[in-house]
């Protein structure tokens, strides 16, 4: 009997053993990786003699860690001198209503590709699949003499207008649509007489609303991080978004790397927060379908 009842004890040792190894694991791993996060607020808060002169915290004449040398200098002169607030609101706008008209407009076209029975639904399916795996950047050429005869060159419009419905999106809430909205359900509320719209906006988005939020965020950091289309389709310097403002920081014969760190610290920190604020309806609806039953 003493045998038996020291089993689990040794056991429950073993799996505390085995959780303890697990967690610090885990937080060696969560260490490395918040080392280049670290070294780069910290950089942002250093002046260029301190920025060469030590890898981490600033050190005084005789060597030792010095953190009354930390100044928010480089902040400040991002938003006096730089003028780096108006950039700042500018991705605020763009990424925000990417986001909104991208999620409405994908949504919409992929209930109407599931549920929807017309002519040309299976072969507008597969050209959606195909356009997928053109690169975007074979669209540039395209799009630039596309915005010019429409003359969206230069605005707001002509940058958001190309990526109101992708391709990945459409297909992405038609599977969604799919597995996530029964049939039956539908039939049933036009049968109670409720329109398709209604049946869009009350039925069907509720019940895929981990996608809509995983869509959501991926269209935000797409737009939030776009480099290359506002330079080609945006003229006026005062129009660009963050990502482009940042770049720009870099001078032609000298670089202040403070300020290129804290204009990157600006330009991380907003995302990484609504990331982890939305992360879990992401992670929700990355993986909504991925179990069936």
């Amino acid at each position: 009997m003493s045998e038996r009842r020291q089993e689990p004890s040794s056991h429950s040792k073993r799996v505390a053993v085995g959780r303890a190894g697990l967690h610090f694991m885990l937080l060696v791993l969560a260490g490395v990786t918040l080392v280049p996060f670290v070294w780069l607020l910290l950089a942002s808060l250093k002046t260029p003699e301190d920025f060469a002169g030590s890898l981490f915290f600033p050190r005084n004449a005789e060597g030792a860690i010095d953190l009354g040398r930390f100044t928010f200098t480089n902040y400040e002169r991002l938003f006096t001198e730089v003028g780096l607030g108006n950039a700042l609101l500018n991705s605020v706008f763009l990424a925000s209503a990417a986001a909104v008209l991208a999620t409405v407009c994908c949504a919409a076209a992929g209930y109407a590709l599931a549920h929807f029975r017309f002519k040309g639904r299976i072969p507008l399916s597969l050209v959606l699949i195909a356009t997928v795996v053109i690169p975007p950047t074979l669209l540039l050429a395209p799009l630039y003499k596309l915005l010019f005869d429409l003359s969206l060159l230069d605005t707001y419009t002509g940058l958001l207008l190309p990526g109101l419905a992708p391709a990945f999106g459409i297909i992405l809430f038609r599977q969604a649509m799919l597995q996530g909205v029964p049939t039956a359900l539908l039939e049933a509320g036009r049968i109670d007489g409720c329109s398709e719209w209604g049946l869009f906006v009350d039925v069907a988005m509720p019940l895929v609303r981990p996608m809509v939020g995983a869509f959501m965020m991926i269209t935000f950091l797409a737009m939030w991080n776009n480099f290359i289309t506002p330079q080609i389709v945006l003229q006026s310097q005062e129009k660009y978004p963050l990502a482009v403002a940042v770049a720009q920081l870099r001078g032609l014969y000298q670089q202040e790397y403070g300020m290129m760190m804290a204009g990157t610290v600006v330009a991380v920190a907003p995302v990484a927060a609504l990331f982890l604020w939305f992360q879990r309806d992401f992670i929700a609806g990355l993986t909504s379908g991925a179990v069936k039953g």
